[in-house]
């Protein structure tokens, strides 16, 4: 779609309703839908247009948006199966777990071929691995199973040799294909800190060793300390207190919970007062989170009942909290659900695990992939929602072109009734163009008549109001 210019007619039109013009090129590429019936809630009536087309990674120059890739150190999924998804879902990065114990099985020596296979594969796509370096190794570590998961390395002269030696050797394999370092996963559970209790000190001391032979190959090395469950406040200023934000240059997380925004604006605050005090800048990334696509299984969240419309609406609203909230970095838990972890199946997957077919979730995410590039920035346009109190909204600009969402905040797992509102922003140009929502969950774009304008605020009238984000944005 190209640039209209606007008409000597068009300039004097009302100041109560805009008229057509063209900069979709700016915020996303429109199809037709060729007349094919097109899924969506019965509740957004307007016309559609068309649909959002994806972009694959390797056709976007940067983006905040990051995908899980993680436990192929333990073999729980085929990653070649993955790759058609991988190189048409839009992100740019991939959390890829290392595997001290699959990559040293004999001591001494280091095969890295498995980990090559995945790692030159994401890049040829557009999508750049950052590595969790992480586990065990039952060579070194007594009572270890063959995966070693958890079992840290520092209890022993033994043990700090053979990891460093490690560290050192994966560093300078990968020194001129990977940059991003994250130090272990999740060290402040039990499950993640064996054979002793989670103590943040002695990870701190992990970090500054890991992190000074990481930076003696890899001088210009991002490090990422934390990979925290949850948002532990308590563990996390303890970790700070010990020194911790001398040796990272980012702090990551896991925020899982059923309602992904309740609560987090106040703890992503108290994590930057807290970054705030360090020597050096740090900054947040949201290293892994997910929500199963049904009920039961294994991993964070699978007792409660899930399906995969819920995982598909939920992902959009932890991704767009994110963005909303400028974390720097944001990671879908996973690219496929994971067979045979922990004996079970952990559904997270935008995947299916048994058939490595996509759920509504790969193209919920593939939707937000071709809109939130770097291309598109966090802004204030004063963007309301009128008639919903506690209605979350966020606003963003792409190109110049506003592109606002909103959504109601509620319990996925509980009835939610859609409502009428009314929206308002201010436009950040001075511009005539028409407006459309874009429904994420679809990938459908409908055309918005009727909208007012009073000076610079654009109102639009009767909009529904979901438990999952729609998009107004210009075409």
């Amino acid at each position: 779609m190209s640039i209209a210019k606007e008409s000597g007619a068009e300039s004097r039109m009302s100041r109560r309703q805009f008229v057509a013009g063209c900069a979709a090129a700016a915020l996303y590429a429109a199809r037709a839908s060729g007349g094919q019936q097109t899924t969506r809630p019965a509740v957004i009536d307007l016309p559609v247009m068309g649909e959002v087309k994806p972009r694959r990674g390797v056709d976007i120059a940067a983006s905040p948006l990051s995908v899980g890739f993680e436990t192929l150190d333990r073999g729980h999924f085929e990653p070649e199966k993955t790759w058609p998804y991988m190189a048409e879902l839009g992100v740019k990065w991939a959390r890829c777990q290392t595997g001290w114990a699959r990559t040293e099985r004999t001591r001494g020596e280091f095969d890295f071929a498995w980990l090559d296979e995945v790692v030159d594969p994401l890049r040829k796509m557009g999508i750049q691995p950052w590595f969790n370096l992480g586990y065990g190794n039952s060579l070194y570590t007594p009572g270890a199973d063959k995966a070693a998961v958890g079992y840290v390395p520092l209890f022993s002269d033994d043990q700090v040799n053979a990891w460093l030696r490690y560290v050192g050797r994966i560093a300078d394999h990968y020194r001129n294909r990977v940059r991003h370092w994250e130090i272990w996963n999740e060290p402040n559970i039990t499950n993640f800190w064996k054979p002793r209790k989670p103590d943040p000190a002695e990870y701190v001391k992990l970090v500054r060793l890991t992190a000074a032979e990481i930076r003696q190959r890899i001088p210009d090395a991002v490090i990422i300390g934390g990979a925290l469950a949850g948002i532990p406040m308590d563990y996390l200023r303890r970790c700070l207190d010990a020194g911790m934000g001398d040796h990272i240059d980012k702090l990551s997380y896991h925020p899982y919970r059923p309602v992904p925004e309740a609560g987090y604006d106040k703890e992503v605050a108290e994590m930057r007062r807290l970054l705030a005090r360090c020597r050096r800048p740090v900054t947040l990334w949201q290293g892994e989170n997910g929500c199963p696509s049904q009920q039961g299984g294994a991993g964070a969240l699978a007792n409660l009942p899930w399906n995969e419309t819920r995982q598909a609406k939920w992902l959009l609203r932890r991704i767009l909290t994110d963005l909303r909230l400028e974390i720097e970095l944001t990671s879908y838990f996973l690219i496929v659900d994971l067979v045979g972890y922990r004996g079970s199946t952990n559904h997270k997957g935008l995947l299916r695990g048994t058939t490595y077919t996509p759920k509504p979730a790969y193209k919920a995410y593939q939707t937000l992939c071709a809109l939130f590039d770097a291309d598109t920035k966090r802004a204030d346009l004063k963007a309301r929602v009128h008639g919903a109190e506690g209605a979350h909204v966020a606003d963003f600009v792409r190109n110049g072109l506003p592109l606002v969402a909103w959504w109601y905040p509620a319990n996925l797992l509980e009835p939610w009734e859609p409502r009428r509102v009314d929206v308002s922003f201010a436009m950040p140009q001075k511009a005539s163009v028409a407006l459309a929502v874009i429904d994420p969950l679809a990938g459908t774009i409908h055309r918005v008549e009727g909208a007012e304008i009073a000076g610079d605020t654009v109102t639009v009238r009767r909009m529904p109001l979901l438990d999952y984000p729609l998009l107004l944005s210009c075409v």
